[in-house]
């Protein structure tokens, strides 16, 4: 390989750049994705250095540039970063909904068109990921991170001075598609860490961030906004989005496998000036960002429309998330309008919501535990339907809990009983969401991007709709079969996990882009397999051996 055409010289005081002895420094593997140590430089590669037959780069054992190799606790650091990040992004959408009845009166305007700055931010969450997820594939995540937060603060820096409604809904719109990275690469970052088994842990963790940002949004809204004005709100959106902008500049490296094998490619080829390939590239060739972009734009579309699975599961992520949109502008009604709470109380009415995710996200840890052992029973590769298990549960639970709202916001009935009855949804909302996430990715594995884009697009769309008609909604039919209308839309649904866990691996092998999945993964396991069983043979025939020589 490479050992060969380069001196060795042990003593060498200067080493070319970029190369670095035994450990890459921690903020060197920050700036520059393609560094390399002596190890890497000298590991005997296949293939002969030429352009017909370049050396073919992977992982070399124990490298520490192998994001799965990272150490448990900067795994942990990321993850948490990550996580913080898109809750960020997503409180930044509903703090806004503290501020709507400022907004109203400042610019002398309907709450209507004071709430599309809630319902374009969110509308921007649908067609960011159409840009950034092919970004991804091409510059990392580390790069659209970058970016994201960078633009998300400046956006939100300039409502802060916006001096008439559409300037504020106008940058509240770009706002929500630069920031929306977060919702397309921060699940791929953790994947790119943890394996399927450790994935379901690590998600867990990440799950509730697009949803405690949202529940925890119109409180610091509400109070900061009665107190300071809404764009003392705006200010500290803007500030929070660079403070997560510096946390990732200083604590969050590449992770994408394919572009750090590239890179390193290209490192080697300039110092050795031998001809290296990332195997990735090689199995699939470089990809245009052109190419990219047409097929992040039809494929989920396409998913969408024609995989039965992706469309059901996706309309109903769609109708829980678009519920939780209609409470930033139902919430107001029943308890500032209501019950005559000021807009800093009447956000603490979310605390129902944020106490329901949090158990929701401890009841997932045990759930995890439960598939890990199904896996393990089965082989390492535990059936996609192992992950609705809890989807059951936060299926039953979300319905009980709208109706449970919908018939106790009488401001006769006393006004924890209401809140209380909130608590249900946010355990279902986390059951649910990371369970069918799951469930996708397990089902979709080569199509899992797309499949969560899909996802993603239709979720945002309902998140921005339900706002804009909730007064229509509430002033028609009123505050109790309001909320009623969106729980009778989950009962429909309720169904749906049970049905899959049943029929979900026929329905699978039925579905085109789920069945070449399938058999993806089918090929996988029996390559595992045999590799297996060779490893059993060998210490048997090497005992034999041993065995007749003995005997000789």
């Amino acid at each position: 390989m490479t050992a060969s055409d380069i001196e060795n010289d042990a003593n060498a005081k200067v080493r070319p750049p970029g190369v670095y002895r035994s450990k890459i420094p921690y903020f060197r593997m920050l700036i520059d994705q393609g560094a390399i140590t002596q190890d890497v430089l000298h590991f005997d590669y296949p293939g002969s250095g030429t352009e017909e037959d370049p050396y073919v780069v992977s992982w070399i054992p124990n490298d520490s540039r192998n994001p799965q190799l990272f150490d448990f606790s900067r795994k942990l650091t990321i993850t948490l970063i990550v996580a913080f990040s898109t809750m960020i992004v997503a409180l930044t959408s509903s703090a806004y909904s503290g501020s709507v009845g400022s907004i109203v009166t400042s610019f002398d305007v309907s709450t209507e068109v004071a709430t599309l700055g809630l319902s374009l931010f969110v509308l921007g969450f649908a067609v960011g990921p159409l840009l950034w997820a092919p970004i991804s594939e091409v510059f990392g995540r580390q790069r659209p991170f970058f970016a994201s937060f960078l633009a998300m603060a400046a956006f939100s820096a300039g409502c802060a001075g916006a001096q008439n409604i559409w300037s504020l809904v106008i940058l509240r719109f770009f706002a929500g598609a630069f920031g929306s990275a977060p919702l397309t690469n921060a699940g791929g970052t953790i994947s790119d860490m943890f394996t399927a088994r450790q994935r379901g842990l690590a998600l867990s963790l990440y799950a509730a961030a697009p949803f405690l940002g949202p529940a925890l949004g119109p409180i610091i809204g509400g109070f900061l906004s009665m107190n300071a004005g809404w764009r003392w709100v705006e200010g500290l959106l803007a500030a929070a989005g660079g403070l997560v902008w510096i946390m990732m500049a200083l604590a969050v490296p590449e992770t994408y496998a394919p572009l750090l094998l590239r890179e390193r490619a290209e490192r080697l080829s300039h110092v050795t000036g031998k001809v290296y390939r990332s195997k990735v590239e090689l199995d699939k060739g470089r990809v245009a960002l052109s190419t990219l972009l047409r097929r992040s734009l039809s494929r989920p579309l396409v998913l969408l429309f024609t995989e039965p699975i992706v469309l059901l599961f996706a309309l109903y992520i769609a109708i829980i998330y678009g519920t939780l949109y209609m409470f930033f502008a139902g919430f107001p009604i029943v308890y500032e309008q209501g019950r005559g709470w000021n807009p800093g109380v009447g956000g603490l009415a979310f605390l129902g919501i944020m106490i329901g995710m949090i158990i929701g996200i401890i009841f997932t840890l045990p759930a995890n535990m439960h598939f890990i052992k199904i896996q393990d029973r089965l082989g390492g590769f535990a059936p996609p339907e192992a992950r609705l298990l809890q989807c059951m549960v936060g299926a039953i639970a979300i319905p009980i809990s709208q109706f449970w709202f919908a018939w106790t916001d009488y401001p006769s009935i006393h006004w924890i009983v209401s809140i209380i009855a909130t608590a249900p949804f946010g355990f279902g909302v986390i059951l649910i969401y990371l369970g069918v996430m799951n469930y996708l990715i397990d089902s979709y594995t080569i199509y899992a991007a797309s499949v969560l884009a899909a996802n993603t697009i239709l979720r945002s769309i309902f998140g921005a709709v339900f706002p804009l008609i909730t007064g229509y909604i509430y002033d028609g039919v009123g505050i109790h079969w309001g909320p009623s209308i969106p729980a009778f839309l989950s009962l429909l649904c309720t169904p749906a996990p049970f049905l899959f866990y049943r029929y979900g691996a026929d329905i699978r092998k039925r579905c085109k882009f789920s069945a070449e999945s399938f058999h993806y993964m089918q090929k996988l396991q029996e390559n595992a397999t045999d590799r297996a069983n060779t490893e059993t043979k060998q210490p048997a025939v090497q005992a034999n051996e041993n065995s007749t020589s003995e005997t000789k």
